[in-house]
């Protein structure tokens, strides 16, 4: 059995492949759609089909769309009093989620578009406030997240690279440290009110505030590489078509991380 090595993506029976999964003596066809006749000849329910990429990029769609929509519905309703615990509250609602969904033996869709549009709302509110500041900082944002992530995939197909068990430990207990130090980090900014080891969305810049935002961005790439290998993997392993949906999941977690640093680092810049 494959089993990814990604946080979010591994799970016990996610790259199992469909065929053990529903019994190779059935001789279902390589998509698991024959009908096979049950005991007593009433019509057994399908096997379910298999991971495909098609499928992988038609939910991340979806997903993304979903969040990009909440997010503009967000920008242009919230008053502005309610903008900062608007992202407070969504961005911890949205943490809960991604550890409800990553925790959870079978991925559950309604989960996963639940998150994007919480997800959404939170994107919306920091993006408003950013801009606010720094006019023209979203679309600088969106582009390079778009293009890191585009030359991360390029990457990774045109120079054959391949993900070892000691690379994905080293990303994955790097992941969890700084996501750790990340949450520690932000309750002690509601606790004083400062913007503790990254600094305010305004006023002065520390170095260090600077070199966290750039660790960040390299972790969250090495993430989308772990993210491309494994779900290529659950392809070709022939995992269950719903682990699809685990596929979206991740890729739209890593991006939503990938956008929020690129606005962070790009401000740092700007001032």
């Amino acid at each position: 059995m494959l089993r990814s090595s990604n946080p979010i993506l591994s799970k016990q029976d996610a790259f199992t492949p469909a065929a053990r999964q529903y019994g190779d003596a059935y001789g279902q066809s390589p998509y698991g759609y024959h009908q096979v006749p049950a005991p007593g000849g009433a019509p057994a329910q399908a096997p379910e089909g298999r991971m495909t990429f098609d499928d992988v990029v038609t939910k991340t769609a979806i997903t993304m769309a979903l969040l990009v929509l909440t997010a503009a519905a967000a920008w242009f309703a919230m008053p502005e009093s309610l903008y900062f615990p608007a992202m407070v509250l969504s961005g911890l609602v949205g943490f809960v989620v991604v550890m409800v969904v990553s925790f959870r033996r079978n991925v559950s869709p309604g989960l996963v578009l639940l998150y994007a549009a919480i997800e959404g709302v939170f994107i919306g509110m920091i993006s408003k406030v950013f801009e606010s500041y720094y006019p023209g900082i979203v679309a600088q944002a969106v582009v390079a997240t778009f293009f890191a992530a585009g030359a991360t995939l390029a990457a990774y197909k045109f120079f054959n690279i391949r993900v070892t068990a000691k690379f994905s430990k080293i990303v994955i207990i790097s992941t969890i440290a700084f996501a750790a130090l990340m949450l520690v980090n932000f309750v002690f900014s509601l606790a004083t009110g400062s913007g503790g080891l990254r600094g305010g969305i305004v006023g002065p810049v520390s170095g260090l505030a600077v070199l966290i935002s750039l660790f960040a961005i390299v972790l969250a790439v090495l993430n989308l590489v772990l993210d491309f290998d494994y779900i290529e993997k659950g392809v070709q392993s022939g995992a269950p078509a719903r682990e699809s949906w685990r596929g979206a999941f991740g890729l739209t977690v890593t991006m939503v991380w990938l956008y929020v640093e690129m606005l962070r680092l790009i401000s740092y810049i700007r001032r």
